[in-house]
């Protein structure tokens, strides 16, 4: 009798064990057994303040639409403590994927580490995450990018023109990339007078400028790591022959180009960033292998 209730415990336990397994637990390796309706993907993105992200925004509520997956949006307004909470909101609504726009990449690595204890797989989109185990990085070439940018001012204007940066938030691997891919045209090719952060927006664009040409006012062209500082650069350059480079291809941006305002900027293709992640998650819940790091192509868009 004894032997007989120790077999039924063992039993019990393990399937107790069983009952508590994740569906999607095996997302790196073996299809879920979750159904696709079913499915929540929880998205975070660092600010839809920003015309770029808002297009990311879109590429993914239009491919989750045609995929049949739910997916749930938090806006962390820039702020690196509200995206930890949003994540751990997320999480606490027990989605099945993330996807992550990192407001800082240092600072979100916790909540990266703390979806990988939950067995949810994370996506991440445009920067990249210092710690934590990432299934896929979607993003343009930022190093690239950033050379492209130094290049156009190279061949424009010719070597060791005076030109300023106008850099993004600090601890974002896209202002570290974009930056290094600059200064690997500029320290060669360049001279380089001021570089200060304007932390990815027009006003802090605008301001920051001001600020650099009454320093500088014989700079001839400013390089700036996203769309948003340029617009604001363009409004504190006015009538000078300064020629502002942005990043982002974002539609302000190109309306800009074409008003020959905005000289160039690197333009990427945020909706097919969007999209990516969805058609990757989607890979995932079917088992199927991932790239580790995604690029989306980039061009330059400039006056003609």
């Amino acid at each position: 009798m004894k032997k007989l209730i120790i077999g039924a415990l063992a039993i019990l336990l393990f399937l107790t064990g069983c009952s508590l397994e994740s569906p999607l637990e095996n997302n790196d390796g073996g299809k879920s057994q979750k159904k696709k309706s079913d499915v929540v993907i929880g998205v975070s993105i660092s600010t839809l303040n920003n015309p770029f992200f808002v297009k990311i925004k879109d590429g993914i509520e239009n491919a989750a639409k045609k995929e049949g997956v739910k997916v749930k949006f938090a806006d962390a307004q820039d702020d690196a403590a509200k995206q930890a909470n949003d994540i751990d909101d997320l999480i606490q609504q027990n989605v099945d994927y993330l996807i992550v726009n990192p407001a800082d990449s240092d600072a979100v690595s916790g909540s990266i580490q703390i979806a990988n204890d939950q067995n949810i797989p994370v996506v991440t989109l445009d920067r990249e995450v210092a710690k934590g185990k990432v299934a896929s990085f979607i993003a343009s070439d930022n190093i690239k990018g950033g050379e492209m940018g130094g290049q156009l001012i190279v061949d424009q204007f010719g070597k060791q023109t005076k030109v300023a940066e106008l850099e993004g938030i600090p601890g974002a691997s896209a202002t570290r990339e974009r930056g290094k891919g600059f200064h690997n045209v500029a320290d060669q090719s360049l001279d380089v007078v001021s570089k200060q952060s304007a932390k990815f927006n027009r006003t802090e664009g605008l301001n920051v400028t001001q600020n650099i040409i009454q320093a500088h006012p014989d700079i001839k062209a400013i390089f700036a790591q996203n769309d948003e500082m340029a617009l604001g650069a363009v409004e504190a350059v006015g009538n000078k022959d300064i020629k502002v480079i942005g990043f982002d291809g974002n539609e302000d941006a190109l309306k800009s180009v074409d008003n020959k305002q905005l000289y160039a900027t690197v333009a990427q293709q945020p909706n097919l960033m969007g999209e990516a992640s969805i058609k990757t998650v989607m890979k995932l819940f079917n088992g199927e292998d991932v790239e580790k790091k995604h690029k989306i192509p980039l061009e330059m868009k400039q006056q003609q």
